[in-house]
């Protein structure tokens, strides 16, 4: 048996064993979405700790748990925190909390994200619907023996992205008088920020933000048939388009001001899947 899939049941199991519970919707929450479980009628918590095997952040920022409950009628699971490739963890760790949440029973993936604005566009604190994403930088999580019991050896990626989730997003952001952008999300491995260089390369590809988390779980979640959607949160622009030099505190810091914008909309949306 494939040892990735392995890892990923006995952390099922390690699950069941503690929660009897069933989300719909899957929620990550990306930097400055940390009070996000505010807005959930919390019915329980499960720290990462508690899970066999299951991977745990480092970056300051991520505290390590899943929290259960509802947002109206709809059932969710939320990650708050997750890990990246640039912690050291193999890219199958990396996946693995997406690939958990769909065995909890979860139909949805909601994907949200701190970035680094490439569209000249773009303003710190702007919100991004990903539309589309570019993931050549950082490894393909299906590479490797695949998984029969999750999904087909060649997914198609045409519209990871759900059309249908999408238009709910907009509808929610007109309603609530939420300005919104949309665009192409690309993921580099990190830790280091993106150079100059790199980030002319990002536009000319067509990226319009850039970051480092996301990409590989929406390939992991898509390969599963699970319906993505996604919201990037602008936190400064990218390296070489001002003339201060990129930092963790920035970003931290044009998160938690866009919060509470960015909090309503992934709320509001939720509460329509």
């Amino acid at each position: 048996m494939n040892k990735d899939y392995e890892k990923l049941m006995r952390c099922y199991e390690s699950f069941r064993k503690k929660i009897d519970f069933k989300p719909r919707v899957a929620i990550v929450l990306g930097s400055g979405l940390g009070d996000f479980a505010d807005t959930i009628k919390v019915e329980e918590e499960l720290s990462y700790h508690e899970i066999e095997e299951f991977p745990v952040s480092t970056v300051p920022g991520h505290a390590g748990k899943f929290i259960f409950g509802t947002l109206g009628e709809v059932p969710v699971v939320c990650m708050k925190g997750r890990v990246h490739y640039y912690e050291g963890y193999p890219i199958g760790d990396v996946v693995l909390p997406t690939r958990l949440m769909k065995l909890m029973g979860a139909e949805i993936l909601f994907l949200t994200n701190a970035s680094g604005g490439v569209n000249e566009s773009f303003q710190a604190g702007d919100l991004m619907m990903i539309t589309d994403h570019i993931s050549v930088f950082a490894p393909n999580p299906l590479i490797g023996p695949n998984i029969e019991e999750l999904g087909t050896r060649f997914p198609d990626m045409s519209t990871v992205y759900d059309k249908e989730l999408q238009e709910i997003l907009r509808q929610t952001a007109r309603e609530h008088g939420i300005s919104m952008k949309e665009g192409v999300y690309v993921q580099f491995t990190g830790p280091s920020f993106e150079s100059p260089a790199e980030i002319r390369m990002t536009r000319a590809l067509g990226g319009d933000a850039v970051g480092m988390s996301t990409v590989v779980e929406a390939i992991a979640a898509n390969h599963m048939g699970m319906r993505i959607c996604g919201i990037s949160c602008v936190c400064n622009l990218a390296a070489g388009m001002t003339e201060n030099p990129l930092t963790h505190k920035e970003v931290q810091e044009a998160a938690d001001k866009a919060a509470p914008l960015f909090t309503k909309l992934v709320a509001e949306s939720v509460k329509k899947f």
